[in-house]
């Protein structure tokens, strides 16, 4: 994990070094930070990961490359929703609101039409992968 944790922190570290840059990708995929709450420790934590827009909300997708648990960005924001993303030059709050029912089976349909590896990645796991909107918060 720990080598996991070093590319995250470097990732981080270039994300956040050259802000002017708005269209920062990884592997040719749109990336952003979510800053969390730790589920139990309460602690912020920070995961860079790829977005899909949705309108006026951000969609990310805990697949965890098929791995058979939740990662754990995903269980800290469950048990805190109210988040911070920082993409390009903009950082702001949202609310992360795991998407359920015939909302997400249609938004899984469109993101695997365009990312076709989140198929494989649920091909390799009995659990749903979950998809996250994450709603700019305004005052």
């Amino acid at each position: 994990m720990s080598e996991q944790n070093d590319y995250n922190r470097k990732l981080i570290e270039e994300f956040r070094a050259d802000r002017s840059k708005t269209d920062k990708q990884l592997a040719g995929r749109p990336l952003l930070l979510l800053t969390t709450t730790g589920a139990r420790s309460g602690q912020h934590r920070t995961t860079p990961m790829m977005y899909i827009p949705d309108g006026g909300r951000l969609l990310v997708i805990a697949s965890n490359i098929g791995a058979p648990t939740h990662p754990d960005w995903y269980h800290n924001l469950v048990a805190h929703p109210h988040v911070t993303v920082e993409v390009g030059n903009d950082t702001f709050d949202a609310t992360a609101r795991v998407m359920e029912g015939t909302s997400r089976q249609d938004l899984w349909v469109r993101i695997t039409e365009s990312y076709p590896f989140f198929t494989e990645h649920q091909a390799k796991t009995t659990r749903q992968i979950p998809v996250i909107a994450l709603e700019r918060q305004t005052s």
